[in-house]
């Protein structure tokens, strides 16, 4: 008899009671969650926390199909024996049709029977994995299973294991296709925190994916998803488990059932991208259109358009191991590659991932796409003006692609306490929205978890969710939502120069100064070998010695304020003294012997224009909508009458200062409220302290 192994919770403690009879139902997708790690029980000693989910995950995968393959087993090998009797050779389409599914199974064994087999559980298991279609095996293969298998089979772990596994019925009929997502998102949490790993690069909040959804087939719902026999393509290229794909399918066939959605999704990490292949297979998708690699470098989907993206990329990770590629792909391609716009900062490449999926948009003429997008804060100001990431901003909303931003309460991730926002764009605004952008400020709209789960202290409620998809969906401002034209966040970045006023004084300090200077010690060195090095060095010091000369004859008390008429007796008293100055030394020592005076007169350049001073400059971001000129003249020049605009450096830029658009002043507390409070204070503590003088 199989022993069958029951879970409960009892006192806020996990219970698990071995009992004989047939599976489990549980229909708390965190009870099984808890149920399925509980196998950690079994591996500790022999496994180090870290490495749990190379078991675990793995498992749980390999249950989930064979509960799917389960009812169907016995026709499937009986029709395999009789193609095969009759030598036909293309095998998979005929067993696929019996399943159900994109995958089959070939092997004689299912968990059961495995566990009847106990002495040769190892080699039947890995014949059972070996036994499944092509593109099951594949999710299997990237897992590395067969190195647990070994492992658990010489710690005698793997029949204990394969039991506890057998005890849960994971059918979709017992465990649906969203439970199961769940699961394995909780699976992966645990795993993350066990390792110390960051549980959030691999899947979103599904609370946050829902409203993602919604944000983003608001402008379509009432028209062209409602239609019938249409077909629509969904992309994340950082897919994760596929959450967000299965939460968009799901929208999808709730609002048109006869809908035909197909999903295609990229994935870095081996587990994640073997977890969401596994759950495509079970859904009907085509598990060719899940693809593993970097998204940057190996592009699983070069040339391809589609009606939707979306997708939570990393927070804050670098580039740097793929730089060479994306540098080359930005500087010979341009505007013809996915990178043309503008490369950001190497230790962010959120807009790396965001110009990818601009890249595969559909045509308008082909009814365009739409693509919703989780930031932090940084993509929405980080970088002045002709930076990369401004560039990258100045092509999004020139080309008027951004429709909306909603920013989100703060804690809602798993692995981040930060704020984040939803970026929604796409090329086909409404009539309505030609030329706006939309600010949402949703901060407000979250309740506090029971639980925290890591990072994770707030959530959104369906209330919620509605709240803000009404706010988007209706267009207009209020407190909390705010339309702005696109030049709105553009701006000239201004170079405001001042004139340089120098003074010169020849005296024993300054003279000091002109020793430090760089031009003037390198005329005492050489590198020239040997002799000819030592003549060159002994020729600069006899330089250097007749230059203080000359200098020494000139100390004096007399300030020069003109720079002109100080050169004029510089040169004079120079070549007097028969000493030639290169262009070097003469800096050198106007530098030396100069100091910043606002009572000097302006030093001019050969054609007469004022020398700017570089310590004096200044920047001033001038709203695009707004003349240069009048802002320079309304609030520069009455604080500085001398300073000028040097157009030769002007810069467009783009940010998008969110939190400024809903800042609130808070008026201060008047004086008096503040002083009696104090008074107050003063008085209760008196009291304490007499009260602890008479008890002691």
């Amino acid at each position: 008899m199989i022993l069958r192994y029951f879970y409960c919770k009892m006192e806020d403690s996990l219970q698990i009671h071995v009992i004989l009879g047939e599976e489990i139902h549980m229909p708390n997708f965190n009870e099984i969650a808890n149920f399925i790690w509980s196998v950690a029980d079994l591996l500790r000693g022999d496994y180090k926390q870290s490495d749990y989910g190379k078991v675990i995950l793995p498992m749980t995968v390999l249950r989930r199909l064979d509960s799917v393959l389960k009812p169907t087993k016995a026709q499937v090998l009986a029709k395999l024996d009789e193609l095969e009797r009759m030598n036909v050779q293309n095998l998979d389409p005929v067993l696929n049709r019996i399943t159900g599914y994109e995958f089959h199974n070939r092997s004689k064994f299912d968990f059961e029977s495995l566990l009847d087999d106990p002495d040769h559980l190892a080699a039947n298991l890995t014949a059972y994995i070996n036994g499944f279609s092509v593109n099951a095996k594949d999710v299997m293969d990237y897992f590395e299973f067969g190195k647990q298998i070994e492992r658990l089979d010489r710690s005698n772990l793997l029949y204990q294991v394969m039991q506890r596994f057998a005890a849960i019925d994971l059918h979709p009929d017992s465990v649906s296709n969203m439970e199961m997502g769940y699961i394995f998102e909780e699976l992966i949490r645990k795993f993350a925190e066990a390792s110390n790993e960051t549980a959030g690069e691999h899947f979103t909040p599904r609370e946050v994916i829902r409203l993602m959804v919604n944000l983003l087939f608001n402008e379509d719902r009432n028209q062209d998803l409602s239609k019938e026999g249409i077909v629509r393509t969904i992309y994340d290229p950082a897919c994760g488990t596929g959450g967000m794909l299965s939460v968009s399918e799901e929208w999808l066939h709730e609002l048109n059932p006869d809908i035909m959605v197909r999903v295609f999704g990229q994935e870095l990490n081996p587990e994640s991208y073997a977890i969401c292949k596994a759950d495509m297979l079970l859904k009907g998708q085509k598990p060719s259109q899940i693809k593993f690699g970097n998204s940057f470098t190996e592009d699983g989907f070069a040339g391809q358009t589609f009606d939707y993206m979306l997708s939570n990329p990393p927070f804050g990770v670098e580039w740097k191991k793929v730089e060479k590629e994306i540098r080359d792909e930005h500087e010979k391609l341009g505007m013809n590659g996915r990178f043309g716009a503008g490369l950001p900062r190497i230790s962010d490449g959120s807009l790396l991932f965001l110009q990818h999926m601009l890249s595969k948009m559909k045509p308008v003429s082909l009814g365009g796409s739409r693509i919703a997008i989780v930031f932090n804060g940084s993509p929405l100001f980080s970088g002045g003006a002709e930076s990369g990431e401004s560039n990258i901003r100045r092509w999004i909303i020139e080309n008027d692609w951004l429709e909306a931003i909603v920013a989100l309460p703060d804690q809602l991730f798993y692995n981040t306490g930060i704020s984040t926002y939803i970026w929604v764009l796409t090329n086909r605004k409404s009539p309505e929205r030609k030329g706006k952008i939309q600010l949402i400020n949703a901060t407000h709209l979250y309740q506090k978890m029971r639980k925290s789960l890591g990072d994770k202290r707030n959530e959104l409620s369906d209330e919620h969710i509605a709240e803000i998809t009404r706010m988007h969906g209706e267009f207009r401002e209020t407190k909390y939502s705010k339309i702005f034209d696109n030049e709105d966040f553009g701006y000239r970045r201004i170079t405001v120069e001042r004139p340089l006023r120098l003074s010169f004084l020849v005296s024993d300090e300054r003279i000091a100064r002109l020793k430090e200077e760089k031009a003037f010690q390198n005329l005492a060195t050489s590198k020239k070998k040997g002799a000819a090095g030592e003549a060159e060095i002994a020729e600069g010091k006899r330089q250097q010695e007749a230059i203080l000369r000359v200098l020494e004859g000139l100390r004096s008390e007399t300030l020069y304020k003109n720079r002109e008429e100080f050169v004029k007796v510089l040169k004079k008293a120079f070549k007097t003294s028969g000493v030639d100055l290169s262009a070097p030394i003469q800096k050198a020592i106007l530098s030396a012997l100069s100091e910043r005076d606002e009572t000097a007169d302006i030093c001019r350049d050969a054609k007469g224009n004022p020398e700017p001073d570089p310590e004096l400059r200044d920047y001033e971001n001038v709203p695009l909508k707004e003349d240069i000129y009048e802002y320079f003249e309304r609030e520069v020049k009455p604080f500085v009458p001398d300073a000028w605009i040097d157009e030769d450096k002007t810069k467009i830029g783009y940010e998008i200062p969110f939190t400024r658009h809903f800042y609130e002043y808070t008026p201060m507390r008047p004086l008096e409220e503040i002083e009696a409070e104090i008074l107050s204070f003063e008085s209760q503590i008196n009291g304490l302290l007499r009260s602890l003088r008479i008890g002691g």
